[in-house]
C-alpha cells in the first residue's frame, strides 16, 4: 500500500500512539473479574484498572452497546482509555447481564448493584468514594444516566440494605444516550431516527420489556436539583438515537438547575471516529478533571 506524505504521518502517529498505550498499560495494576453479584448461576463482574499515577478518582465505564455487554480483555479496554488512565484516573469497566436474554430493567438493576459494590469497596482500590464518575455511550450512556440520576433505585438494589451508604456519583458524561422511552408522552419516540420500530426491536431485544416500567427506565424522569454535574455529547447526524434526546435532557437539566453542558458534534454519527472522537474524549477528560479532582 502506498501512502502520501500526509498518510505516512498519520500512520506513524497511530503506530506511536499504539506503542505509547501499550507501554502505559504495562504500568497498570489490573484487578480483573471482581464479582459484584450473581444471577441464574452466572457471575456479574467488573474490572479495576489502576494507573501508576493514580489520583484517587475513578470513572466507571458501562460496557454496553444496545444493552449487549460483551467481555473485553482489560488490557484492551486500557488502550481505549489511555487518556483517562494517563491523567491518573482509575477506570472501572462494568459488565451487566446481556441482551438478548436480559432486558433493560435487568441491565439497570445489574449496574445499580455494581455501583453499590464499587462505592462500598472504593477505598480497597485506592479510590475516594466521593470522587467517582460514570460514563458510557448509547445504551451505556443510558445506563450511566440511570445510575447517576436514579439514586433511589441504586439504593434499593443494595442487597445489604445499607441505608448509610452514600450511592451518589460525582459526575456523569453520556455520549448519544436514549433518555425517554415514553412514546405516548413525548415528541421523542423512544430511540427513533432512520430505524423503523420493527427493525428497532429486532436489533435491540432489550427494549421489549414491561410497559409499566417504561417511565422508571427513562433517565429524564429522574432529574432533580441534587443530580451530579452532567455532560451530554451527541452528533447532529446520528441515524439511531436522534439528537433530540440530548436536547430535551439538556433543557430538563437547565430547568431543574443541574450543572450541565451539551456539546453537539457537527455531522457526528452514532459512534464517533477521527477528530470527532478526539473532541468528545477531550471534553470528557476535562469534565472529569473539573468535577472529580477539584
Amino acid at each position: 500500500m502506498l501512502l502520501n506524505r500526509s498518510g505516512r504521518l498519520r500512520w506513524f502517529a497511530s503506530v506511536f500512539l499504539s506503542l505509547w498505550c501499550v507501554a502505559a498499560s504495562a504500568q497498570l495494576t489490573i484487578e480483573a473479574d471482581v464479582i459484584y453479584g450473581r444471577k441464574d448461576g452466572m457471575a456479574l463482574t467488573y474490572d479495576v484498572l489502576k494507573p501508576e499515577n493514580a489520583n484517587g478518582a475513578a470513572v466507571i465505564f458501562m460496557m454496553s452497546g444496545g444493552w449487549y455487554s460483551s467481555w473485553t480483555p482489560p488490557e484492551r479496554v486500557a488502550l481505549r482509555f489511555a487518556d483517562l488512565l494517563g491523567a491518573g484516573f482509575t477506570v472501572i469497566p462494568l459488565y451487566h447481564g446481556s441482551a438478548p436474554r436480559y432486558k433493560i430493567p435487568d441491565a439497570v438493576n445489574d449496574v445499580n448493584m455494581a455501583t453499590v459494590h464499587v462505592k462500598r469497596h472504593a477505598r480497597d482500590y485506592g479510590v475516594d468514594p466521593e470522587r467517582i464518575g460514570v460514563t458510557g455511550g448509547s445504551a451505556g450512556g443510558h445506563l450511566a444516566l440511570m445510575v447517576g440520576l436514579a439514586k433511589e433505585q441504586v439504593q434499593a438494589s443494595s442487597a445489604m440494605g445499607d441505608e448509610a451508604l452514600d450511592v451518589s456519583l460525582a459526575a456523569i458524561v453520556a455520549y448519544f444516550p436514549p433518555v425517554d422511552f415514553r412514546q405516548e408522552e413525548t415528541a421523542v419516540s423512544g430511540i427513533i431516527s432512520e430505524v423503523s420500530q420493527d427493525e428497532l426491536y429486532s436489533r435491540f431485544p432489550a427494549l421489549t420489556f414491561e410497559e409499566e416500567l417504561i417511565p422508571a427506565m427513562s433517565p429524564i424522569t429522574h432529574v432533580d436539583p441534587m443530580d451530579p454535574p452532567t455532560l451530554l455529547i451527541h452528533g447532529d447526524a446520528d441515524p439511531l438515537v436522534h439528537i433530540s434526546h440530548s436536547i430535551v435532557m439538556s433543557e430538563k437539566f437547565n430547568a431543574t438547575g443541574v450543572e450541565s453542558d451539551f456539546i453537539t458534534i457537527e455531522d457526528g454519527k452514532h459512534g464517533f471516529s477521527g477528530e470527532n472522537s478526539s473532541r468528545a474524549n477531550q471534553a470528557r477528560l476535562e469534565w472529569f478533571q473539573k468535577h472529580l479532582l477539584h
